[in-house]
């Protein structure tokens, strides 16, 4: 006992227990524990009990067995761990951070997309229109050694009692077999078959013709008169399986049907065919030639190196001055000249020298004739003047296949015709600095580099900075950024501004560049404007709004019967819904009424605007009591080659381009008619004239004569002449997306194939101005390839070239002809 000794402060140590000591669970004490036990960070108040326990050992003393509870338990210290507080700071940083970059990520990310929405960028395409999946029609491209008489055809659509295009399988089986025949045809000696002159003319020889309108004299391009222009050829029938026309109408224009056109019949008269070392063109001398030779038999190749257009024409119709109407008096430019006087003062006469060159020039024409100088007319009628203005401008590049074009417009219309129409050029200087308006020999400058030597003569410069000055004090809307007075917004100044100007012409054809025609220009004005003239006033505007489709409408009689009931009893269409001016409801019709318009009836003038009307354009009887009588007879003011439908509720992008009306209750009642090429009176162009300059009002280019038209009464019709389309449409299809406007219209609704939306169901037609086919059709039929299809070989090998009824195509632009010795 006396061994052990007391230590009553180290006990008391290991009696009290730091505050931060967590008890352990009771065990038995071994080695391990009792290391674990007396080892620890905390040396403070843990004492190492190695001296007592050997003391204890050595004594040999037996002790007994003493549970020690937390005296010398091990202890977990609360400082024992690393501080978790700068690894949660991080943590929470990073993850913070994170979130911020999360989040502008998506902000900027959600900026961007909203941005490429309202600019339209990443759009997912569209699915293709249906009418990408019908089948394209093949027969167009039928060779000449396939005629048979129209009678005969069997088009190739559309078809009798075909809807849906699943009868062209039938007729493109055995293709082969029946390139196989006429391939042995040609080598058995069935060559292309003869053909004919085509003439369109009046019989100018015939006692009746003579009586009403007078002698004829013949015309020449030379001044020895010994050049004549070979005639133009057609071939009787079409090629077998030419598929019909599914829009407009041969019959109902008078058109002829019976016949077609091929490139060297057509075109070989103005250089097609022949070298260019003869005055040609130099294109044409590959591919199917056989038969072209008989264009030149009566009348040799033209050397066109040598022509000046102006004098041929001139010649021309002073040959045949007699036949008109008198020159009116021509204006005192005095504005210009600043001449003392007025208006109505004598413009200034002659010079000695004029006249004694005039008369030089009549002794020089009549001196080597066989007959005597024309003498004062003894007929009954005189025929009214016709100029076709050609829209150009100063830089245009004028190729080949232009002046062929430029030939035929002048070939055919004038020189062949007597003088019945002049051609002109209209060109637009688009440097608004270049001073042609201050010096003479700057504008013989611009005006001689604007046009082909053979053209020269033949041109009228206008500006934008002119028309600005000429129609001054118009609102300055800027619509779609363009200039109120630009060519774009008002395509039509320069034109009525030059009827203004030219008093002598009774009418004024609108034609571009870019149009071709497959037939006879004169036979197509002449009809035309024929069949214009017999057109009746009552139903007018609402026929003039729809599509004709023969396959759908039946006859035109048929046609004006739907046109009428369509407008007196409305439709139950759902495009009604979209319509800008819905009839109001009548509680008594279902729950979709048929919605009644009123048929117009003499003039439509806007709401608020005060016109100053032509009380000889009012109506004389009610709408009712008319028998198709009122316009019979009397020349349409405005022919126009596509609907004149009503943009009121469509969604076409220019509907509402209208200046200096007032618009506080509405836009004045409008018509539109797509493309701009049309004829015109001078009445309407005078009327254009004065509301222009008086009443400070336009509109844009192609709403502005209709629109003009409607507000004062006019005469305006639509011609529906021959439109085809690449595919196999079905008729019933066809009707209900080009008239699927108001009440069976082409316009009036948000449905109407001219809204921007829409308007790509041209683009398989031969007519619009922006329609593909056109320019495809053109090219294969002049003898080119086009998308591997067509082109020398394939005549060669199979039917021969392209022969084609008389056709409109529009747009045509950039053909590259192939010329001899050239790849």
């Amino acid at each position: 006992m006396a061994a052990f000794t007391f230590k009553p402060l180290q006990v008391a140590k290991r009696k009290f227990q730091s505050y931060t000591s967590v008890p352990a669970q009771d065990h038995e004490d071994d080695s391990y524990d009792l290391e674990k036990r007396y080892s620890g960070d905390d040396g403070d108040y843990t004492s190492t009990p190695s001296s007592a326990y050997s003391s204890r050992q050595s004594s040999g003393a037996q002790q007994p067995m003493v549970r020690r509870h937390s005296i010398a338990r091990p202890t977990i210290n609360a400082y024992s761990y690393r501080n978790p507080r700068a690894f949660s700071r991080y943590f929470s940083l990073a993850l913070g951070s994170t979130i911020i970059l999360f989040i502008l990520f998506l902000t900027k990310m959600g900026w961007s997309s909203a941005k490429s929405v309202e600019l339209g960028l990443l759009k997912s395409p569209p699915p293709p229109p249906v009418w990408e999946s019908f089948p394209f029609l093949k027969r167009y491209h039928g060779g000449i050694r396939t005629l048979v008489s129209r009678e005969q055809n069997v088009p190739e659509w559309p078809r009798k009692g075909d809807e849906v295009p699943d009868a062209l399988a039938s007729a493109t089986a055995g293709k082969d077999q029946k390139e196989k025949k006429n391939l042995e045809r040609r080598l058995e000696g069935g060559g292309v078959p003869p053909g004919d002159k085509f003439n369109p003319y009046p019989m100018y020889s015939s006692g009746e013709y003579l009586d009403e309108y007078g002698v004829v004299q013949d015309c020449y391009l030379d001044e020895e008169e010994t050049i004549k222009i070979p005639s133009v050829r057609a071939y009787r029938g079409v090629p077998k399986g030419m598929p019909d026309n599914l829009m407009g109408s041969y019959d109902v224009l008078g058109l002829r049907n019976d016949v077609c056109f091929e490139r060297f019949g057509r075109l070989g008269p103005y250089g097609l065919g022949y070298s260019r070392k003869f005055g040609g063109t130099g294109a044409g001398m590959e591919g199917d030639r056989e038969g072209a030779e008989k264009v030149w038999e009566e009348n040799p190749e033209v050397d066109f190196r040598n022509v000046n257009w102006a004098q041929v024409q001139n010649r021309c119709l002073e040959k045949n001055h007699f036949r008109f109407k008198a020159k009116p008096k021509g204006k005192n430019h005095f504005y210009q000249a600043m001449a003392i006087g007025g208006p109505d003062d004598e413009p200034p006469s002659a010079t000695s020298a004029e006249v004694h060159e005039l008369g030089g020039y009549l002794h020089k024409r009549y001196d080597n004739l066989t007959v005597s100088p024309p003498k004062p007319p003894t007929h009954q009628n005189l025929l009214p003047r016709t100029v076709v203005l050609i829209r150009t401008w100063w830089d245009y590049n004028y190729d080949d296949e232009d002046l062929m074009f430029l030939r035929a417009l002048i070939s055919e219309l004038s020189i062949q015709s007597g003088g019945e129409y002049t051609l002109h050029f209209l060109i637009h200087v688009k440097d608004d600095n270049k001073q042609i308006w201050a010096d003479d020999a700057i504008y013989q400058e611009v005006l001689d580099n604007a046009l082909p030597a053979e053209f020269r003569g033949m041109g009228t410069l206008w500006s934008e900075r002119q028309m600005g000055l000429i129609y001054g004090g118009l609102e300055e809307s800027f619509y779609r950024n363009l200039p109120v007075h630009g060519a774009y917004r008002s395509t039509f100044m320069p034109v009525q501004y030059f009827s203004h100007q030219h008093p002598e012409f009774d009418f004024i054809w609108h034609w571009e560049m870019d149009i071709r025609y497959t037939g006879h220009f004169y036979h197509l004005f002449d009809k035309v404007s024929s069949w214009a003239r017999k057109q009746p006033r009552k139903g007018l505007w609402e026929r003039n709004s729809r599509f004709y489709i023969p396959s759908e409408h039946g006859s035109w009689e048929d046609f004006t019967h739907m046109v009428r009931v369509q407008t007196e009893h409305g439709t139950n269409s759902p495009a009604n819904k979209y319509s800008e001016h819905p009839t109001p409801h009548n509680p008594n019709t279902p729950s979709e009424p048929a919605r009644p318009e009123k048929p117009i009836w003499g003039p439509e003038p806007p709401l608020d605007d005060a016109l100053e009307l032509d009380e000889s354009l009012k109506p004389q009887t009610s709408y009712k009591d008319d028998n198709y009588t009122w316009g019979v007879g009397e020349d349409a003011d405005l022919i126009t080659f596509n609907p004149l439908f009503d943009p009121a509720g469509t969604n076409w992008i220019l509907a509402e381009d209208v200046t200096g009306y007032n618009t506080t209750r509405a836009l004045p009642p409008r018509r539109t008619a797509i493309i701009t090429a049309s004829r015109l009176s001078r009445r309407l162009l005078m009327t254009m004239h004065r509301e222009t300059t008086l009443n400070r009002h336009t509109a844009f280019s192609e709403m502005w004569p209709g629109t003009i038209s409607l507000h004062h009464g006019l005469k305006a019709v639509y011609a529906p002449h021959p439109v085809y389309m690449d595919r196999a449409w079905p008729p019933s299809y066809l009707a209900a997306i080009f008239n699927g406007g108001r009440n069976g219209a082409a316009g009036g609704a948000r449905m109407s194939v001219f809204s921007d939306e829409r308007q790509h169901n041209f683009r398989g037609s031969t007519w619009y101005y922006d329609a593909g086919f056109a320019g495809n059709l053109w090219k294969r039929w002049l003898g080119y390839k086009v998308d591997n299809d067509g082109g020398e070989e394939e005549e060669r090998a199979g039917e021969g070239r392209m022969c084609l009824p008389g056709v409109l195509v529009h747009p045509v632009k950039q053909v590259n002809l192939v010329f001899e010795h050239e790849d």
